[in-house]
This record gives C-alpha cells, structure tokens and sequence, in this order.
C-alpha cells in the first residue's frame, strides 16, 4: 500500500545536521509517510548516518549529478504518496507538522497546498522571531504571490498532481526554482494556510539564503519572466504597468536596497541588467550609470558623492 505522503529530502555532505532533521521526520504524529533521502553525492559520514536509521519508511537514492533541483526532481519522480513536503536536511519540523497539514489540504478538495508558519533560528533580532503569514487566497492572490516568495520549501504540503502537472523544479535557475513552482501551483487551486509556527528554518552561518544577494534578486525576477510566459493570460489580466512594477521596479528596489547599504558589488548586477534593458526612471539611471563601469571606479565615485 502507498504512504500518503512523500517527503523528499535532498542532502549533500549533510553529517552535522541530517540527523536532526530524520528525527524530526521519525517523531512526526502522523506516521503514514515515507522518506525520501536523495544523496547528492556525499563524502562525509553522511551514507553511514543514514545506513544507522532502521526505519522501513527511509529511502535512501543515490544521484551522482549534483543540483538541489535535480535531487528533488528525482525524489518526485519515484514518490509514492498523493501529498508532497520538503525538508532539507539542515532543517526541522514540529512533531505535529504531517497531521495538522495533511488535515488542512485533505479537507478541501479544489487546495492544492497548504502553507504554514515558521521560524528563522539562527538570526538575531526580528528576523529570528516566529512569523505566521497572512492568508494569500485572496482576490489578488496571483499578484501578491509575484511579489516574492511567502513561504520556505519545508514550510508547505501539496498535492503530488499539482506538482507534476507544474512540472517539478526548473533546474535552470539557482535560487528561486522552489518560488516558480509554488506560483505555478498556486495558481492551479486554492492555497490554505496553516496558522501555526510549525516549521524551523535553522541558519548555521549566519544569513547563508542571501549570501549571494544579487543571484537571489536575478533568479527571482527571471523566475518571474518564466511564468509570465507560461501563463500569457495572466500577463494579460495583470497589464504592462503592473507586470513592470512586480518584475522591473522590483528588481530595481532590491538593487537600491543593496546600494544604500553600501553592497555595490551585488547592486551592479542588478543595476546593469535593468539599465541594458532600458528601464527605471531618469534619476534612477544616473544612480545606475556607474555600474557599467568598472568597480573601482565605481567605488570612487561614490566616495567622491560622500566627501
């Protein structure tokens, strides 16, 4: 008989923090479920860690090409269950996580998700707080989900069809593949939320999601592009102006964002890409102009603007 739910769970050299995470799976209080560990290659104890679990609902794939997304791919394609979660294996979940979400997505029949809370442990301040988002089924559900992504990866439960149908995981983009899935699902039913803090997000180094600012900015906006694409009557109903200001002026504020904070390395990309496509207002342009420079020019200018 097949579980009723699949978590897929892609690792790489996950030794320090998988075990976390299976335990976190094996306490669950709903138990019709079967894990899905794809290794990704790994070259620590993480094999050996994982051959210690007996428990018949582990399954432990071996994928040789690395890329989270082809992981997860891999572990769709042989998934069992009619509901869907993901958890990397630096990350946890409450013991109650499976029944309370499999309890909201299996009682309507048109949801093809269910969202919930979650906190961010590891970072100081507001950031590290619980949060609990609002509730996206909405009217304006589509625009609000292009603009950005509302909940983490292991932070949902969804409907293995849905999945399939959006195609899984575009494995062309970096950052933002889990972003573009979750608006193509979204948009095939309705999403329910969760209100409960029933997900960790645990940040080992810091802010390791943003690292790279300007990747997470790019793959997010050409997440953007794709589904407009691939949904033309949606681009039709938002209308130019409000596609340009959910994709373009977006992409432009998380570069003036990163600008005023003094990260001009990862604001030039950005700054470039809307400036070589001809957008932003004027006075934007002059803040953007010194990016097609080189930096260290760049850095003299702004120390110029400064003295």
């Amino acid at each position: 008989m097949n579980p009723t739910v699949s978590i897929i769970m892609p690792c790489y050299n996950g030794m320090r923090h998988i075990q976390a995470a299976i335990d976190s799976v094996l306490t669950q209080t709903f138990g019709d479920f079967e894990l899905i560990v794809v290794d990704n290659g790994s070259t620590d104890r993480t094999p050996e860690i994982l051959g210690a679990v007996y428990d018949p609902r582990l399954r432990v794939l071996n994928l040789s090409e690395r890329g989270v997304s082809r992981a997860r791919n891999l572990g769709l394609r042989e998934a069992r269950g009619a509901f869907i979660a993901f958890l990397d294996s630096d990350d946890t979940w409450s013991a109650t996580f499976l029944e309370k979400m499999h309890t909201a997505l299996a009682s309507d029949s048109k949801a093809v998700l269910a969202y919930c809370g979650w906190q961010n442990l590891g970072l100081p301040g507001p950031r590290g707080e619980p949060f609990v988002p609002p509730d996206y089924e909405n009217p304006d559900k589509v625009a609000t989900l292009l603009e950005g992504c509302r909940w983490p990866i292991h932070a949902c439960l969804t409907k293995r069809n849905a999945i399939i149908g959006a195609g899984g995981f575009n494995t062309s983009l970096t950052i933002a593949e889990d972003y573009l899935l979750w608006m193509e699902v979204s948009v095939t039913g309705t999403i329910i939320r969760v209100p409960e803090v029933l997900a960790r997000y645990h940040h080992h180094d810091g802010v390791q999601a943003t690292r790279n600012q300007a990747l997470a900015a790019l793959d997010t906006f050409r997440a953007k592009q794709l589904f407009f694409r691939r949904h033309p009557e949606i681009a039709k109903q938002l209308g130019p102006d409000r596609i340009d200001s959910l994709t373009w002026d977006k992409l432009i504020q998380q570069g003036n964002a990163l600008h005023w904070q003094g990260d001009i390395e990862n604001a030039r990309p950005i700054f470039r890409k809307a400036l070589l496509a001809g957008h932003g207002s004027f006075s934007a342009k002059l803040r953007m102009l010194p990016s097609l420079l080189p930096l260290s020019i760049h850095r003299a200018i702004l120390a110029a603007k400064k003295s």
